[in-house]
């Protein structure tokens, strides 16, 4: 099933939901309450304007939809989840619109104001909740069919991969079993011609058949396997899931769902809600662009002593890896003389000679980064984040610490508590350890958690600790 095809049915279905309450609405407002109030007045109009609310009422109505995450993955949420979701959202709206275009009307009479504003609740409430259940019945009866399916591929071929597998056929109806990946050192358990491939190949196996979901189900345990194997798929953008067990080795954690009767859980989703992941991604919109206009006037003074410091451009652009492991084009403000690499990747440090003049007073206060607000707005990076790495460095932490891909889950950022705890690192080993801070970071990622690695940024641009 294509997300995006079914992105845009949910969408233009609670467009058409908006559309429909406003015109009853209209209607009431007509025929019930103005007929009500103004029977005897024959001077005065109620000051709004429906018309206009055609076009403003389904903007407002799938903005907080979009805000309170229903767009995400609205194919998976539970029912009573969409229930709660479409409640909370239905409330927001009618009470912000209402008291938007009915704020000029002159108060006759408080009954019918409240009145009007609970019709709305749940006129919007009830047409938007029974064409997204409709949607969701839809769903599964193409599931039942098969019209829709899951592809999925288990990785593994021993006693617990055929268990899976078996598992899957009688209890997940939404999932199809395309095959199974051979591992080294595993037993043979499930038949041959559903054998589809090997881990050096996973990636092709992937694209072939249309891979949506991975369960890895090994009889045995190889952490630095497992995680190389993880950092492989991530930029498949395939859910990766594991039996309990296997996680919490990997992790040290549970955050189990069900697959069928199976209790699994799925290492590439986020403790975040939902609703918070969308403010987030709101934010950082809103932030950078305010942020670029602001602070214009330096950015662009910034730009003028680059340019006259040391020979070569103003902005530097160099390949970074980000979401879901896929690289991208990170700008900063040039601090280092042109050529300083001369091709071999390094690491800077406080003392870098390569480092110009104003390139240091740049680094000092964090003015280099700036230009990344337009990573920002661009979708490529968030305002709070794990710093992105090049792939050359990556690759040396990932021998050390193969759980850098975890990272890969969101967004790199801005800033991040990696960077305000350990500042640029210059060795292998200061990467790990900032590492460390971004995975705690991954667990406890909240918008609070944000604000507040945000502040302490700020602290530390006033103080000069950049470097």
């Amino acid at each position: 099933m294509d997300k995006r095809t079914l992105l845009i049915k949910f969408v233009t279905f609670d467009v058409l939901a908006a559309l429909i309450v406003w015109l009853l609405f209209m209607v009431f407002r007509k025929t019930v309450v103005d007929a009500q109030i103004f029977s005897n007045v024959k001077i005065f109009v109620p000051n709004y304007d429906f018309v206009s609310g055609f076009i403003f009422f389904p903007l407002s109505c799938l903005f907080v939809h979009s805000l309170s995450g229903f767009y995400r993955r609205p194919e998976r949420q539970t029912t009573l989840l969409a229930v709660f979701t479409t409640f909370v959202s239905s409330l927001i709206v009618s009470i912000v619109i209402f008291f938007v275009l009915m704020l000029d009307d002159i108060v006759v009479s408080y009954k019918y104001y409240y009145y009007s504003l609970l019709v709305l609740f749940s006129l919007l409430f009830f047409v938007t909740l029974t064409f997204r259940l409709v949607q969701f019945y839809a769903i599964r009866q193409a599931y039942r069919t098969k019209r829709y399916t899951i592809n999925t591929l288990i990785i593994g071929t021993g006693k617990k991969a055929w268990a899976m597998a078996q598992e899957i056929e009688k209890n997940a109806e939404e999932y199809t079993l395309k095959g199974f990946i051979h591992v080294e050192n595993q037993l043979n358990e499930v038949p041959r011609e559903m054998v589809i491939g090997y881990l050096n190949g996973i990636g092709d196996v992937i694209q072939k058949h249309t891979i949506k979901d991975v369960i890895i189900s090994l009889d045995e345990t190889d952490e630095h396997q497992l995680f190389r194997l993880i950092n492989a798929m991530y930029s498949y953008d395939v859910d990766i899931r594991f039996t309990p067990r296997l996680y919490e080795i990997l992790t040290g954690g549970s955050r189990i769902r069900m697959l069928g009767a199976s209790p699994l859980v799925n290492i590439t989703t986020l403790n975040m809600p939902d609703w918070q992941f969308s403010v987030k991604r709101y934010f950082d919109i809103v932030f950078a662009f305010i942020m670029l206009v602001v602070l214009s006037p330096l950015m662009l003074f910034a730009m003028l002593r680059v340019k006259l410091d040391s020979p070569g451009p103003v902005f530097f652009l160099q390949e970074r890896i980000g979401y879901l492991g896929k690289p991208f084009r990170m700008i900063k403000f040039r601090t280092m003389y042109q050529g300083a690499e001369n091709g071999t990747p390094r690491l800077s440090s406080a003392n870098d000679e390569r480092i110009t003049p104003v390139g240091r007073i740049l680094r000092k206060y964090r003015i280099d980064e700036l230009p990344q607000l337009w990573n920002i707005l661009k979708g490529d990076m968030s305002v709070v984040g794990p710093r992105p790495e090049r792939r050359y460095f990556i690759d040396q932490i990932i021998d050390e610490a193969p759980y850098y891909c975890l990272l890969y889950k969101i967004r790199p950022g801005l800033t991040s508590w990696g960077p305000i705890r350990i500042g640029y690192s210059d060795t292998v080993e200061k990467m790990i350890e900032r590492l460390n801070y971004d995975i705690i970071y991954l667990d406890n990622m909240s918008l609070m958690t944000d604000l507040k690695i945000l502040v302490q940024t700020v602290e530390i641009i006033f103080k000069g600790k950049g470097v």
